[in-house]
């Protein structure tokens, strides 16, 4: 699968849906004018009292005044939804009624839910989203729903979760996950704003119609004084009508054959094929089938799964394909058999209630393990690093839920609580230095909530001990409850963290990573930073961004001037910039300016974006291997530039196995303040 190519193609089915609409958009004034013709032809019979001669067919003072409100409706409408929808993944969670699913949950079926996701995350390399469930819905569907991988949420229904193995529950997250990835997100939320517009005409025509039927109900003396209100009503009905059949069929044509390509994904990333047909098989057997109750399902009807909606009377205008097609495309030797399914609503599976077992630990106290899989050191060609990008595979999501089973019982539930998730962070960026430490913890005593202190002092040993694979995926683990803070409680946490990074003077690749991390995926909600969209096309207009960003990264692992000079002009390569720039000086290359520029980075295509990518690894890998620090780093900018990396494991290349012992301490402190 192609990460970049996706993203292109996404783009492009954007400038698709943009013709479609303004094609609808024509379509419909036409329609309007015409009504609008007849009905001034109506008007004049009627003042002169005889029939005469018939309005003509061009009139330009009506068209004009057509043209007008029809975009002023349309636009308007389109313009007012996109503004409600700014909020992202949860506002559409939230309108179709679904509740957030508590991080810390102890019940059997949410536990499972939570697990699933966050092992797609880890092995995704994407932040864990915000889980929503919609709970009055007895049919199997789900989706994910954003503008990115910063802001996506994904929810089910409470039929997925009762009538779903682990294995086929993993399958349909997985095919979301493909969503995720691949741009479609975005895509589909963009949909459900600019299609509301047309939408609203209908909406429109319904209220004059009604409001002119009791207008002439109320009437008194008049004959036929509100028939021509009345005949422009149902103008604008039928109207309406005309745009919702456009509108589903926009729907259609920018979603169908993406649902082929997500199941696809989904057997790629899991591997099991059985998974994901097993849940499309208990959709086609079970009563509720994937229908949706909520009032504004028509609306979201492309995101979902399957089919939200009753089966329209034309597959032309269905949003999925038909069940037993993607089926047979899964597994071919399908009987064509759907098996009767009876809905349990009552909690819950086995499964589930090990899995709550083992998340609340015995004793809560356990040492950390090495997950199979891991790797401390390891070669990686920046064509290598471009092809995994956004590509997660079944070795990451096997990698991904042992990390998460071997993690202590205390670390793994503390940092799913806001308490816990907020003195996981501290722990983690707690220096081996004793004097470093002393600041930092009397730092924290004067700033921090009574209560982080306290979980702090219960959670350090174990959070310390955690080898470096894990340290990230648990921060990862923690965002959804950091979540929950409030704007004042995210501030001090903010804060105190700044403060913790700031004590020696120097930050290390997991402490950027760890600060990136937060930034991008937290201060959106509480700060309200605007939403990114590709402006430059071309990169000699941020030649010096580039040169900054792979100057420091070339003196990560890199010690003497030729060395760094090496690093830099290997990154420098893989960048279409005629007038290549020189080597940035250190004292230039700080914290500060590394966010800045990545800041102007994340702009760019994502045909640019694939080059940035295999220049930041050719400047990083330079001297032939990767550490764990420096893969953290290379992750963190990877993710600042919404490129979701999935972790390096064993098994995925020839060469990812264990490195030279003497690598570890490779990724220095160089990112002076």
């Amino acid at each position: 699968m192609d990460f970049f190519g996706h993203q292109d193609a996404a783009r492009r089915k954007t400038i698709v849906l943009i013709a479609y609409f303004i094609g609808a958009v024509i379509l419909i004034i036409a329609v309007i004018y015409a009504a609008a013709i007849l009905i001034f032809s109506y008007l004049q019979t009627q003042s002169i009292g005889e029939p005469g001669a018939p309005a003509a067919l061009w009139n330009p003072e009506v068209f004009g005044w057509v043209v007008v409100i029809s975009l002023a409706v349309i636009v308007g409408g389109s313009l007012f939804k996109m503004a409600g929808l700014r909020g992202g993944g949860r506002v559409v969670a939230e309108s179709l009624g679904a509740t957030l699913v508590n991080p810390g949950t102890r019940d059997p079926d949410e536990r499972r839910l939570l697990n699933v996701v966050e092992e797609m995350s880890i092995a995704s390399g994407t932040a864990v989203p915000p889980v929503y469930l919609l709970r009055d819905e007895a049919g199997i569907n789900a989706f994910a729903a954003g503008y990115s991988p910063n802001d996506a949420v994904v929810a089910v229904t409470r039929g997925t979760l009762r009538t779903l193995s682990r294995d086929e529950l993993q399958g349909v997250m997985a095919h979301e996950f493909s969503h995720i990835l691949n741009g479609d997100m975005r895509l589909n939320i963009r949909l459900m704003g600019v299609l509301h517009g047309i939408l609203l005409i209908g909406l429109l025509g319904r209220g004059v119609f009604r409001s002119a039927r009791f207008s002439g109900r109320s009437r008194s003396g008049s004959r036929g004084g509100g028939a021509p209100i009345i005949l422009l009503a149902l103008a604008l009905l039928i109207i309406g009508y005309i745009g919702v059949f456009f509108g589903n069929l926009i729907k259609a044509a920018v979603s169908r054959q993406r649902e082929f390509l997500a199941d696809a994904a989904a057997v790629q990333f899991t591997r099991n094929p059985s998974g994901i047909a097993g849940a499309l098989r208990k959709i086609g057997g079970l009563g509720a089938g994937s229908g949706l109750q909520a009032s504004r399902a028509e609306q979201a009807s492309h995101l979902f799964f399957a089919d939200g909606l009753a089966a329209p009377f034309m597959r032309l205008l269905a949003t999925h394909p038909p069940l037993d097609e993607r089926i047979r495309r899964i597994d071919p030797s399908w009987d064509g058999d759907y098996p009767p399914v009876q809905i349990e609503m009552t909690p819950s599976s086995e499964q589930g209630k090990d899995e709550t077992a083992a998340f609340a630990g015995a004793s809560g106290i356990r040492p950390a393990k090495s997950v199979p899989g891991a790797v401390s050191s390891f070669r990686l060609a920046p064509e290598e690093a471009v092809a995994r990008a956004g590509t997660p595979m079944a070795v990451h999501m096997a990698y991904a839920r042992d990390l998460v089973s071997e993690l202590p019982p205390v670390v793994n539930q503390a940092a799913r609580e806001p308490f816990g998730a907020r003195a996981v962070a501290y722990a983690l960026l707690l220096s081996r230095d004793k004097d470093v430490r002393q600041r930092q913890v009397a730092r924290l005593t004067a700033h921090a909530d009574p209560g982080v202190l306290k979980e702090l002092q219960r959670i350090y040993k174990p959070v310390a001990g955690l080898t470096p694979q894990a340290r990230l995926p648990v921060v990862d683990i923690s965002l959804p409850a950091l979540r929950a803070l409030s704007d004042r409680q995210y501030e001090a946490f903010r804060e105190n963290l700044d403060h913790l990074t700031m004590v020696d003077r120097e930050l290390s690749p997991f402490e950027l990573a760890l600060r990136h991390m937060f930034r991008r995926h937290l201060d959106p909600q509480f700060f309200g930073a605007e939403r990114v969209a590709a402006q430059y096309y071309a990169l000699h207009r941020l030649a010096s961004e580039c040169a900054l960003l792979l100057s420091a990264l070339a003196r990560v692992g890199h010690a003497s001037p030729a060395e760094v000079a090496e690093a830099f002009l290997a990154g420098m390569a893989y960048l279409e910039i005629k007038q290549k720039p020189s080597l940035v000086p250190a004292t230039e290359t700080g914290l500060a300016a590394v966010d800045r520029v990545l800041d102007k980075l994340v702009q760019v295509s994502p045909r640019l974006k694939r080059q940035l990518i295999a220049a930041c690894t050719a400047s990083i890998a330079r001297d032939g291997q990767v550490t764990v620090e420096e893969a953290e780093i290379l992750r963190a900018v990877a993710d600042s530039l919404e490129v979701p990396m999935p972790p390096f494991v064993v098994g995925e290349s020839a060469h990812l196995g264990p490195g030279s012992g003497g690598a570890e301490g490779h990724g220095r402190d160089v990112f002076k303040r």
